[in-house]
């Protein structure tokens, strides 16, 4: 019994050294991003949505989706805060296709979740950037050219979000913002670098190599498919892609788990089943999918020619 338990006291001294380890490399990198998340939710959260409605009044045509697209990836909102916003633009007569490409930018990516990929590198965040980007554009133009003037979206189902931004002092309604980020984000990030710290200590490099370095295409599809079980929430994922890019995952299968992982997670899908319908909800999936491993296959690419 001794033994069992110096084996167990041992392994737990591996597992919290590599935790540590990787909480230093990223723990700036996820308070950093709450700040600019909690700063833009507080104090720019209205003129991101005004300029979003502003963009209604130029007729900018099929050309739209490109603003809206960069509009949802500033937006700091979650997705039941983003579609109640999108819920209120349909009512104005916004065009389906621009708001097809503001919500799965917004889906995708956010200020915050950028923040947090810093701690994965310059090249990481670029691809995250660009994908993310003209994933919102595909989304609008996919919208416009195969389901031309009719209603792809149902938002009357939907309950509104209410705010919770109100308070008078503005000093105070940050601090209540950060709280609520906290709270909503930490267990989460705790929780992928405790991951992150058993791939370490228990899963060779050798086999993540084998993974991810042996067929490209068979990588690519893993990648993209972990993403949908491992993916809860996106700066908890940091820590993993971080130890995977290590030990044998390309950046190009990174690409595709960073477009599936947001893509599919419970509480994301939850909303779109209920503004999308079965059938448009289907066509979502379909679109991710196929999406995330074009992604893929373009990084790997111009990273192939770049190296």
């Amino acid at each position: 019994m001794d033994h069992i338990l110096e084996i167990l006291h041992r392994e737990f001294i591996f597992v919290m050294y590599y935790f540590l380890i990787q909480f230093q490399q990223i723990v700036g990198y996820w308070i950093l991003g709450m700040i600019l998340g909690s700063l833009i939710s507080v104090f720019g959260k209205d003129k991101i949505h005004k300029l979003f409605a502003s963009i209604q009044e130029k007729k900018l045509g099929v050309l739209g989706v490109i603003p809206a697209s960069m509009i949802g990836i500033v937006s700091p909102l979650c997705m039941y805060g983003t579609i109640p916003i999108a819920s209120s633009f349909a009512e104005k007569g916004m065009e389906e296709d621009w708001l097809a490409a503001f919500m799965m930018s917004s889906i995708l990516l956010n200020p915050q979740l950028l923040i947090n990929s810093a701690a994965l590198g310059l090249p990481a965040v670029i691809v995250r950037f660009v994908t993310c980007f003209f994933g919102g554009i595909a989304a609008g133009l996919c919208v416009r050219f195969f389901f031309p003037k009719k209603n792809f979206f149902t938002f009357t189902k939907l309950q509104a979000v209410s705010d919770h931004d109100t308070d008078p002092n503005m000093f105070m309604r940050f601090l209540k913002n950060m709280g609520r980020n906290i709270k909503a984000t930490s267990l989460y990030f705790l929780f992928g670098i405790f991951l992150s710290a058993l791939f370490q200590r228990y899963v060779p490099a050798e086999l993540m190599t084998k993974l991810f370095g042996g067929n490209r295409a068979f990588g690519l599809f893993m990648a993209a498919t972990i993403g949908v079980p491992l993916y809860v929430c996106g700066g908890g994922t940091i820590s993993l892609l971080q130890t995977w890019l290590r030990t044998g995952m390309s950046l190009g299968q990174a690409a595709s788990f960073m477009i599936t992982g947001p893509a599919t997670k419970i509480t994301n899908l939850g909303a779109l089943k209920i503004v999308l319908g079965i059938k448009h909800f289907v066509y979502y999936i379909i679109f991710t999918i196929l999406y995330s491993l074009l992604c893929g296959l373009v990084v790997e690419r111009i990273m192939g020619v770049i190296g």
